[in-house]
């Protein structure tokens, strides 16, 4: 143990010593106990971060594999599409669609019941009388009063109506019209007026029909079948198409696919994620460029993590003809990294499409499987490897940053005491040359002898 001196010179002297530097040089063993702890908790907050970093990137692959797990997910994506887009389009195919080829047939397109009134010259001029409009078994009427005898009022009473039926006004170069167009496309909303306006003159009020209300028909895989809409839905299941013209002489074919554009992006999202967190754990394995190990060096939860990684890959049981992940092109390098080959992996959704999906998504499975080994390993989960080891490492950093707290306080504290007892001290030896001088005085006053003259 080192050794702490006050030089003050000669005693007589007068300058007396630096309270500051020799206080400080006192309480350097003291602050010397908090070194160990302080390197400690340094090194497990390198850790925490090392930690943080990998466990992002272990939810970001759990992610990316949860896209091929889900029974919504990408497996189920289904793509469309029509041999004759001018009579069909495709407008959507969802999970619930079976990939499979379709023949359709358009006999007639769905039309939305109108009916359109004579011209009116002025549209201000009052109208009078009433308007009835039937849809089905349900009629509304309309009586015209000073609030809504123009056109433009009567269009605005029978929006406001709820009669099932949009009316508006409509200009051209020899008068207005009033138009009402019916709410409800097809049959079922076809309309019947009965009108008794007449105009400002007495003229009746006429309308003819603009267009019937019918269905629309077709024919799907030889079925026969009607649809209010020229919006298909229903026909195909989980699959909707647009009807846009009668069919010209041969059939309109619709045909459904698995999508494995998005399935091959989804898997090369998995591989490079993958890939991301054996960087992490391989970054770890080394030294800094100062030649300092990294934080995680030797870690056992580290080489736990490495090592459940690599067997997860091979875990899993089969699905038919798939039982393992270089069956979808997936290879393992040397440095413990995945690699797609998409080409491959197309091949392999084209032959096995539901054996693929089983291997991900069936009890038991690979997809099943890693899922649960990533679970193992988050940061999230309260029995995942890193949440434990960061828990741990809390622990620590309280114990010690706690430790430092308190020697902290106790070296103020003695830093108070010690300034307070050697500023006494240091005016004491200040002081003795006052004092010397003094006792010589009173020497000289009562024998008379001078120090000064010798």
């Amino acid at each position: 143990m080192g050794t702490v001196g006050i030089n003050f010179g000669s005693v007589n002297s007068g300058t007396g010593f630096d309270v500051a530097a020799t206080v400080t040089s006192i309480l350097a063993i003291q602050q010397s106990i908090e070194t160990p702890w302080k390197t400690q908790l340094a090194n497990l907050q390198a850790q925490d971060t090392a930690f943080s970093s990998m466990g992002k990137d272990l939810a970001a692959l759990a992610t990316s594999l949860q896209s091929l797990t889900d029974f919504n997910g990408v497996l189920a994506s289904k793509e469309g599409s029509s041999s004759d887009t001018n009579v069909l389009a495709l407008t959507s195919a969802s999970p619930s669609a079976v990939a499979g080829s379709h023949t359709i047939i358009v006999n007639t397109l769905a039309q939305t019941s109108s009916n359109y009134s004579n011209q009116i010259t002025n549209a201000t001029d009052p109208l009078s009388g009433s308007l009835s409009i039937q849809i089905g078994s349900s009629t509304k009427s309309i009586t015209l009063d000073s609030t809504n005898n123009t056109l433009a009022g009567l269009a605005m009473a029978i929006n406001s109506s709820s009669m099932g039926v949009t009316a508006s006004v409509v200009k051209d170069t020899q008068g207005s019209r009033l138009s009402i167009v019916s709410s409800t496309s097809g049959a079922a909303g076809q309309m019947t007026l009965t009108s008794s306006l007449t105009d400002s003159a007495g003229a009746a009020m006429s309308f003819q029909v603009g267009q019937p209300g019918v269905d629309a028909t077709l024919s799907v895989d030889g079925l026969d079948m009607t649809s209010a809409s020229n919006t298909v839905t229903g026909a195909i299941p989980g699959v909707t198409f647009q009807l846009l013209s009668k069919s010209p002489s041969s059939s309109v074919q619709v045909q459904i696919t698995n999508d494995n554009t998005t399935v091959e992006t989804a898997v090369n999202a998995f591989a490079t994620a993958y890939n991301a967190v054996i960087s992490d754990i391989q970054a770890q394995q080394g030294k800094d460029a100062n030649g300092n190990a990294q934080p995680l060096y030797g870690d056992p939860t580290l080489a736990m993590i490495q090592n459940q990684l690599t067997m997860g890959l091979l875990g899993g049981g089969a699905s038919g003809k798939i039982n393992s992940i270089t069956q979808l092109g997936i290879s393992l390098d040397k440095f413990g990294k995945l690699s797609l080959d998409t080409s491959a992996l197309d091949s392999a959704l084209n032959a096995n499409y539901a054996d693929i999906t089983g291997f991900l998504q069936n009890s038991g499975s690979f997809g099943q499987t890693f899922t649960a080994t990533l679970n193992g390993l988050s940061s999230t989960s309260t029995k995942g490897a890193i949440y434990l080891a960061t828990q741990q490492n809390t622990a620590q950093e309280a114990a010690l940053t706690k430790s430092i707290s308190d020697q902290d306080a106790r070296i103020a504290d003695d830093t108070v005491r010690l300034t307070t007892e050697l500023n006494t001290a240091n005016q004491i030896l200040q002081s003795i040359p006052d004092q010397v001088n003094q006792i010589n005085q009173m020497y000289s006053a009562v024998t008379g002898y001078n120090a000064a003259q010798g």
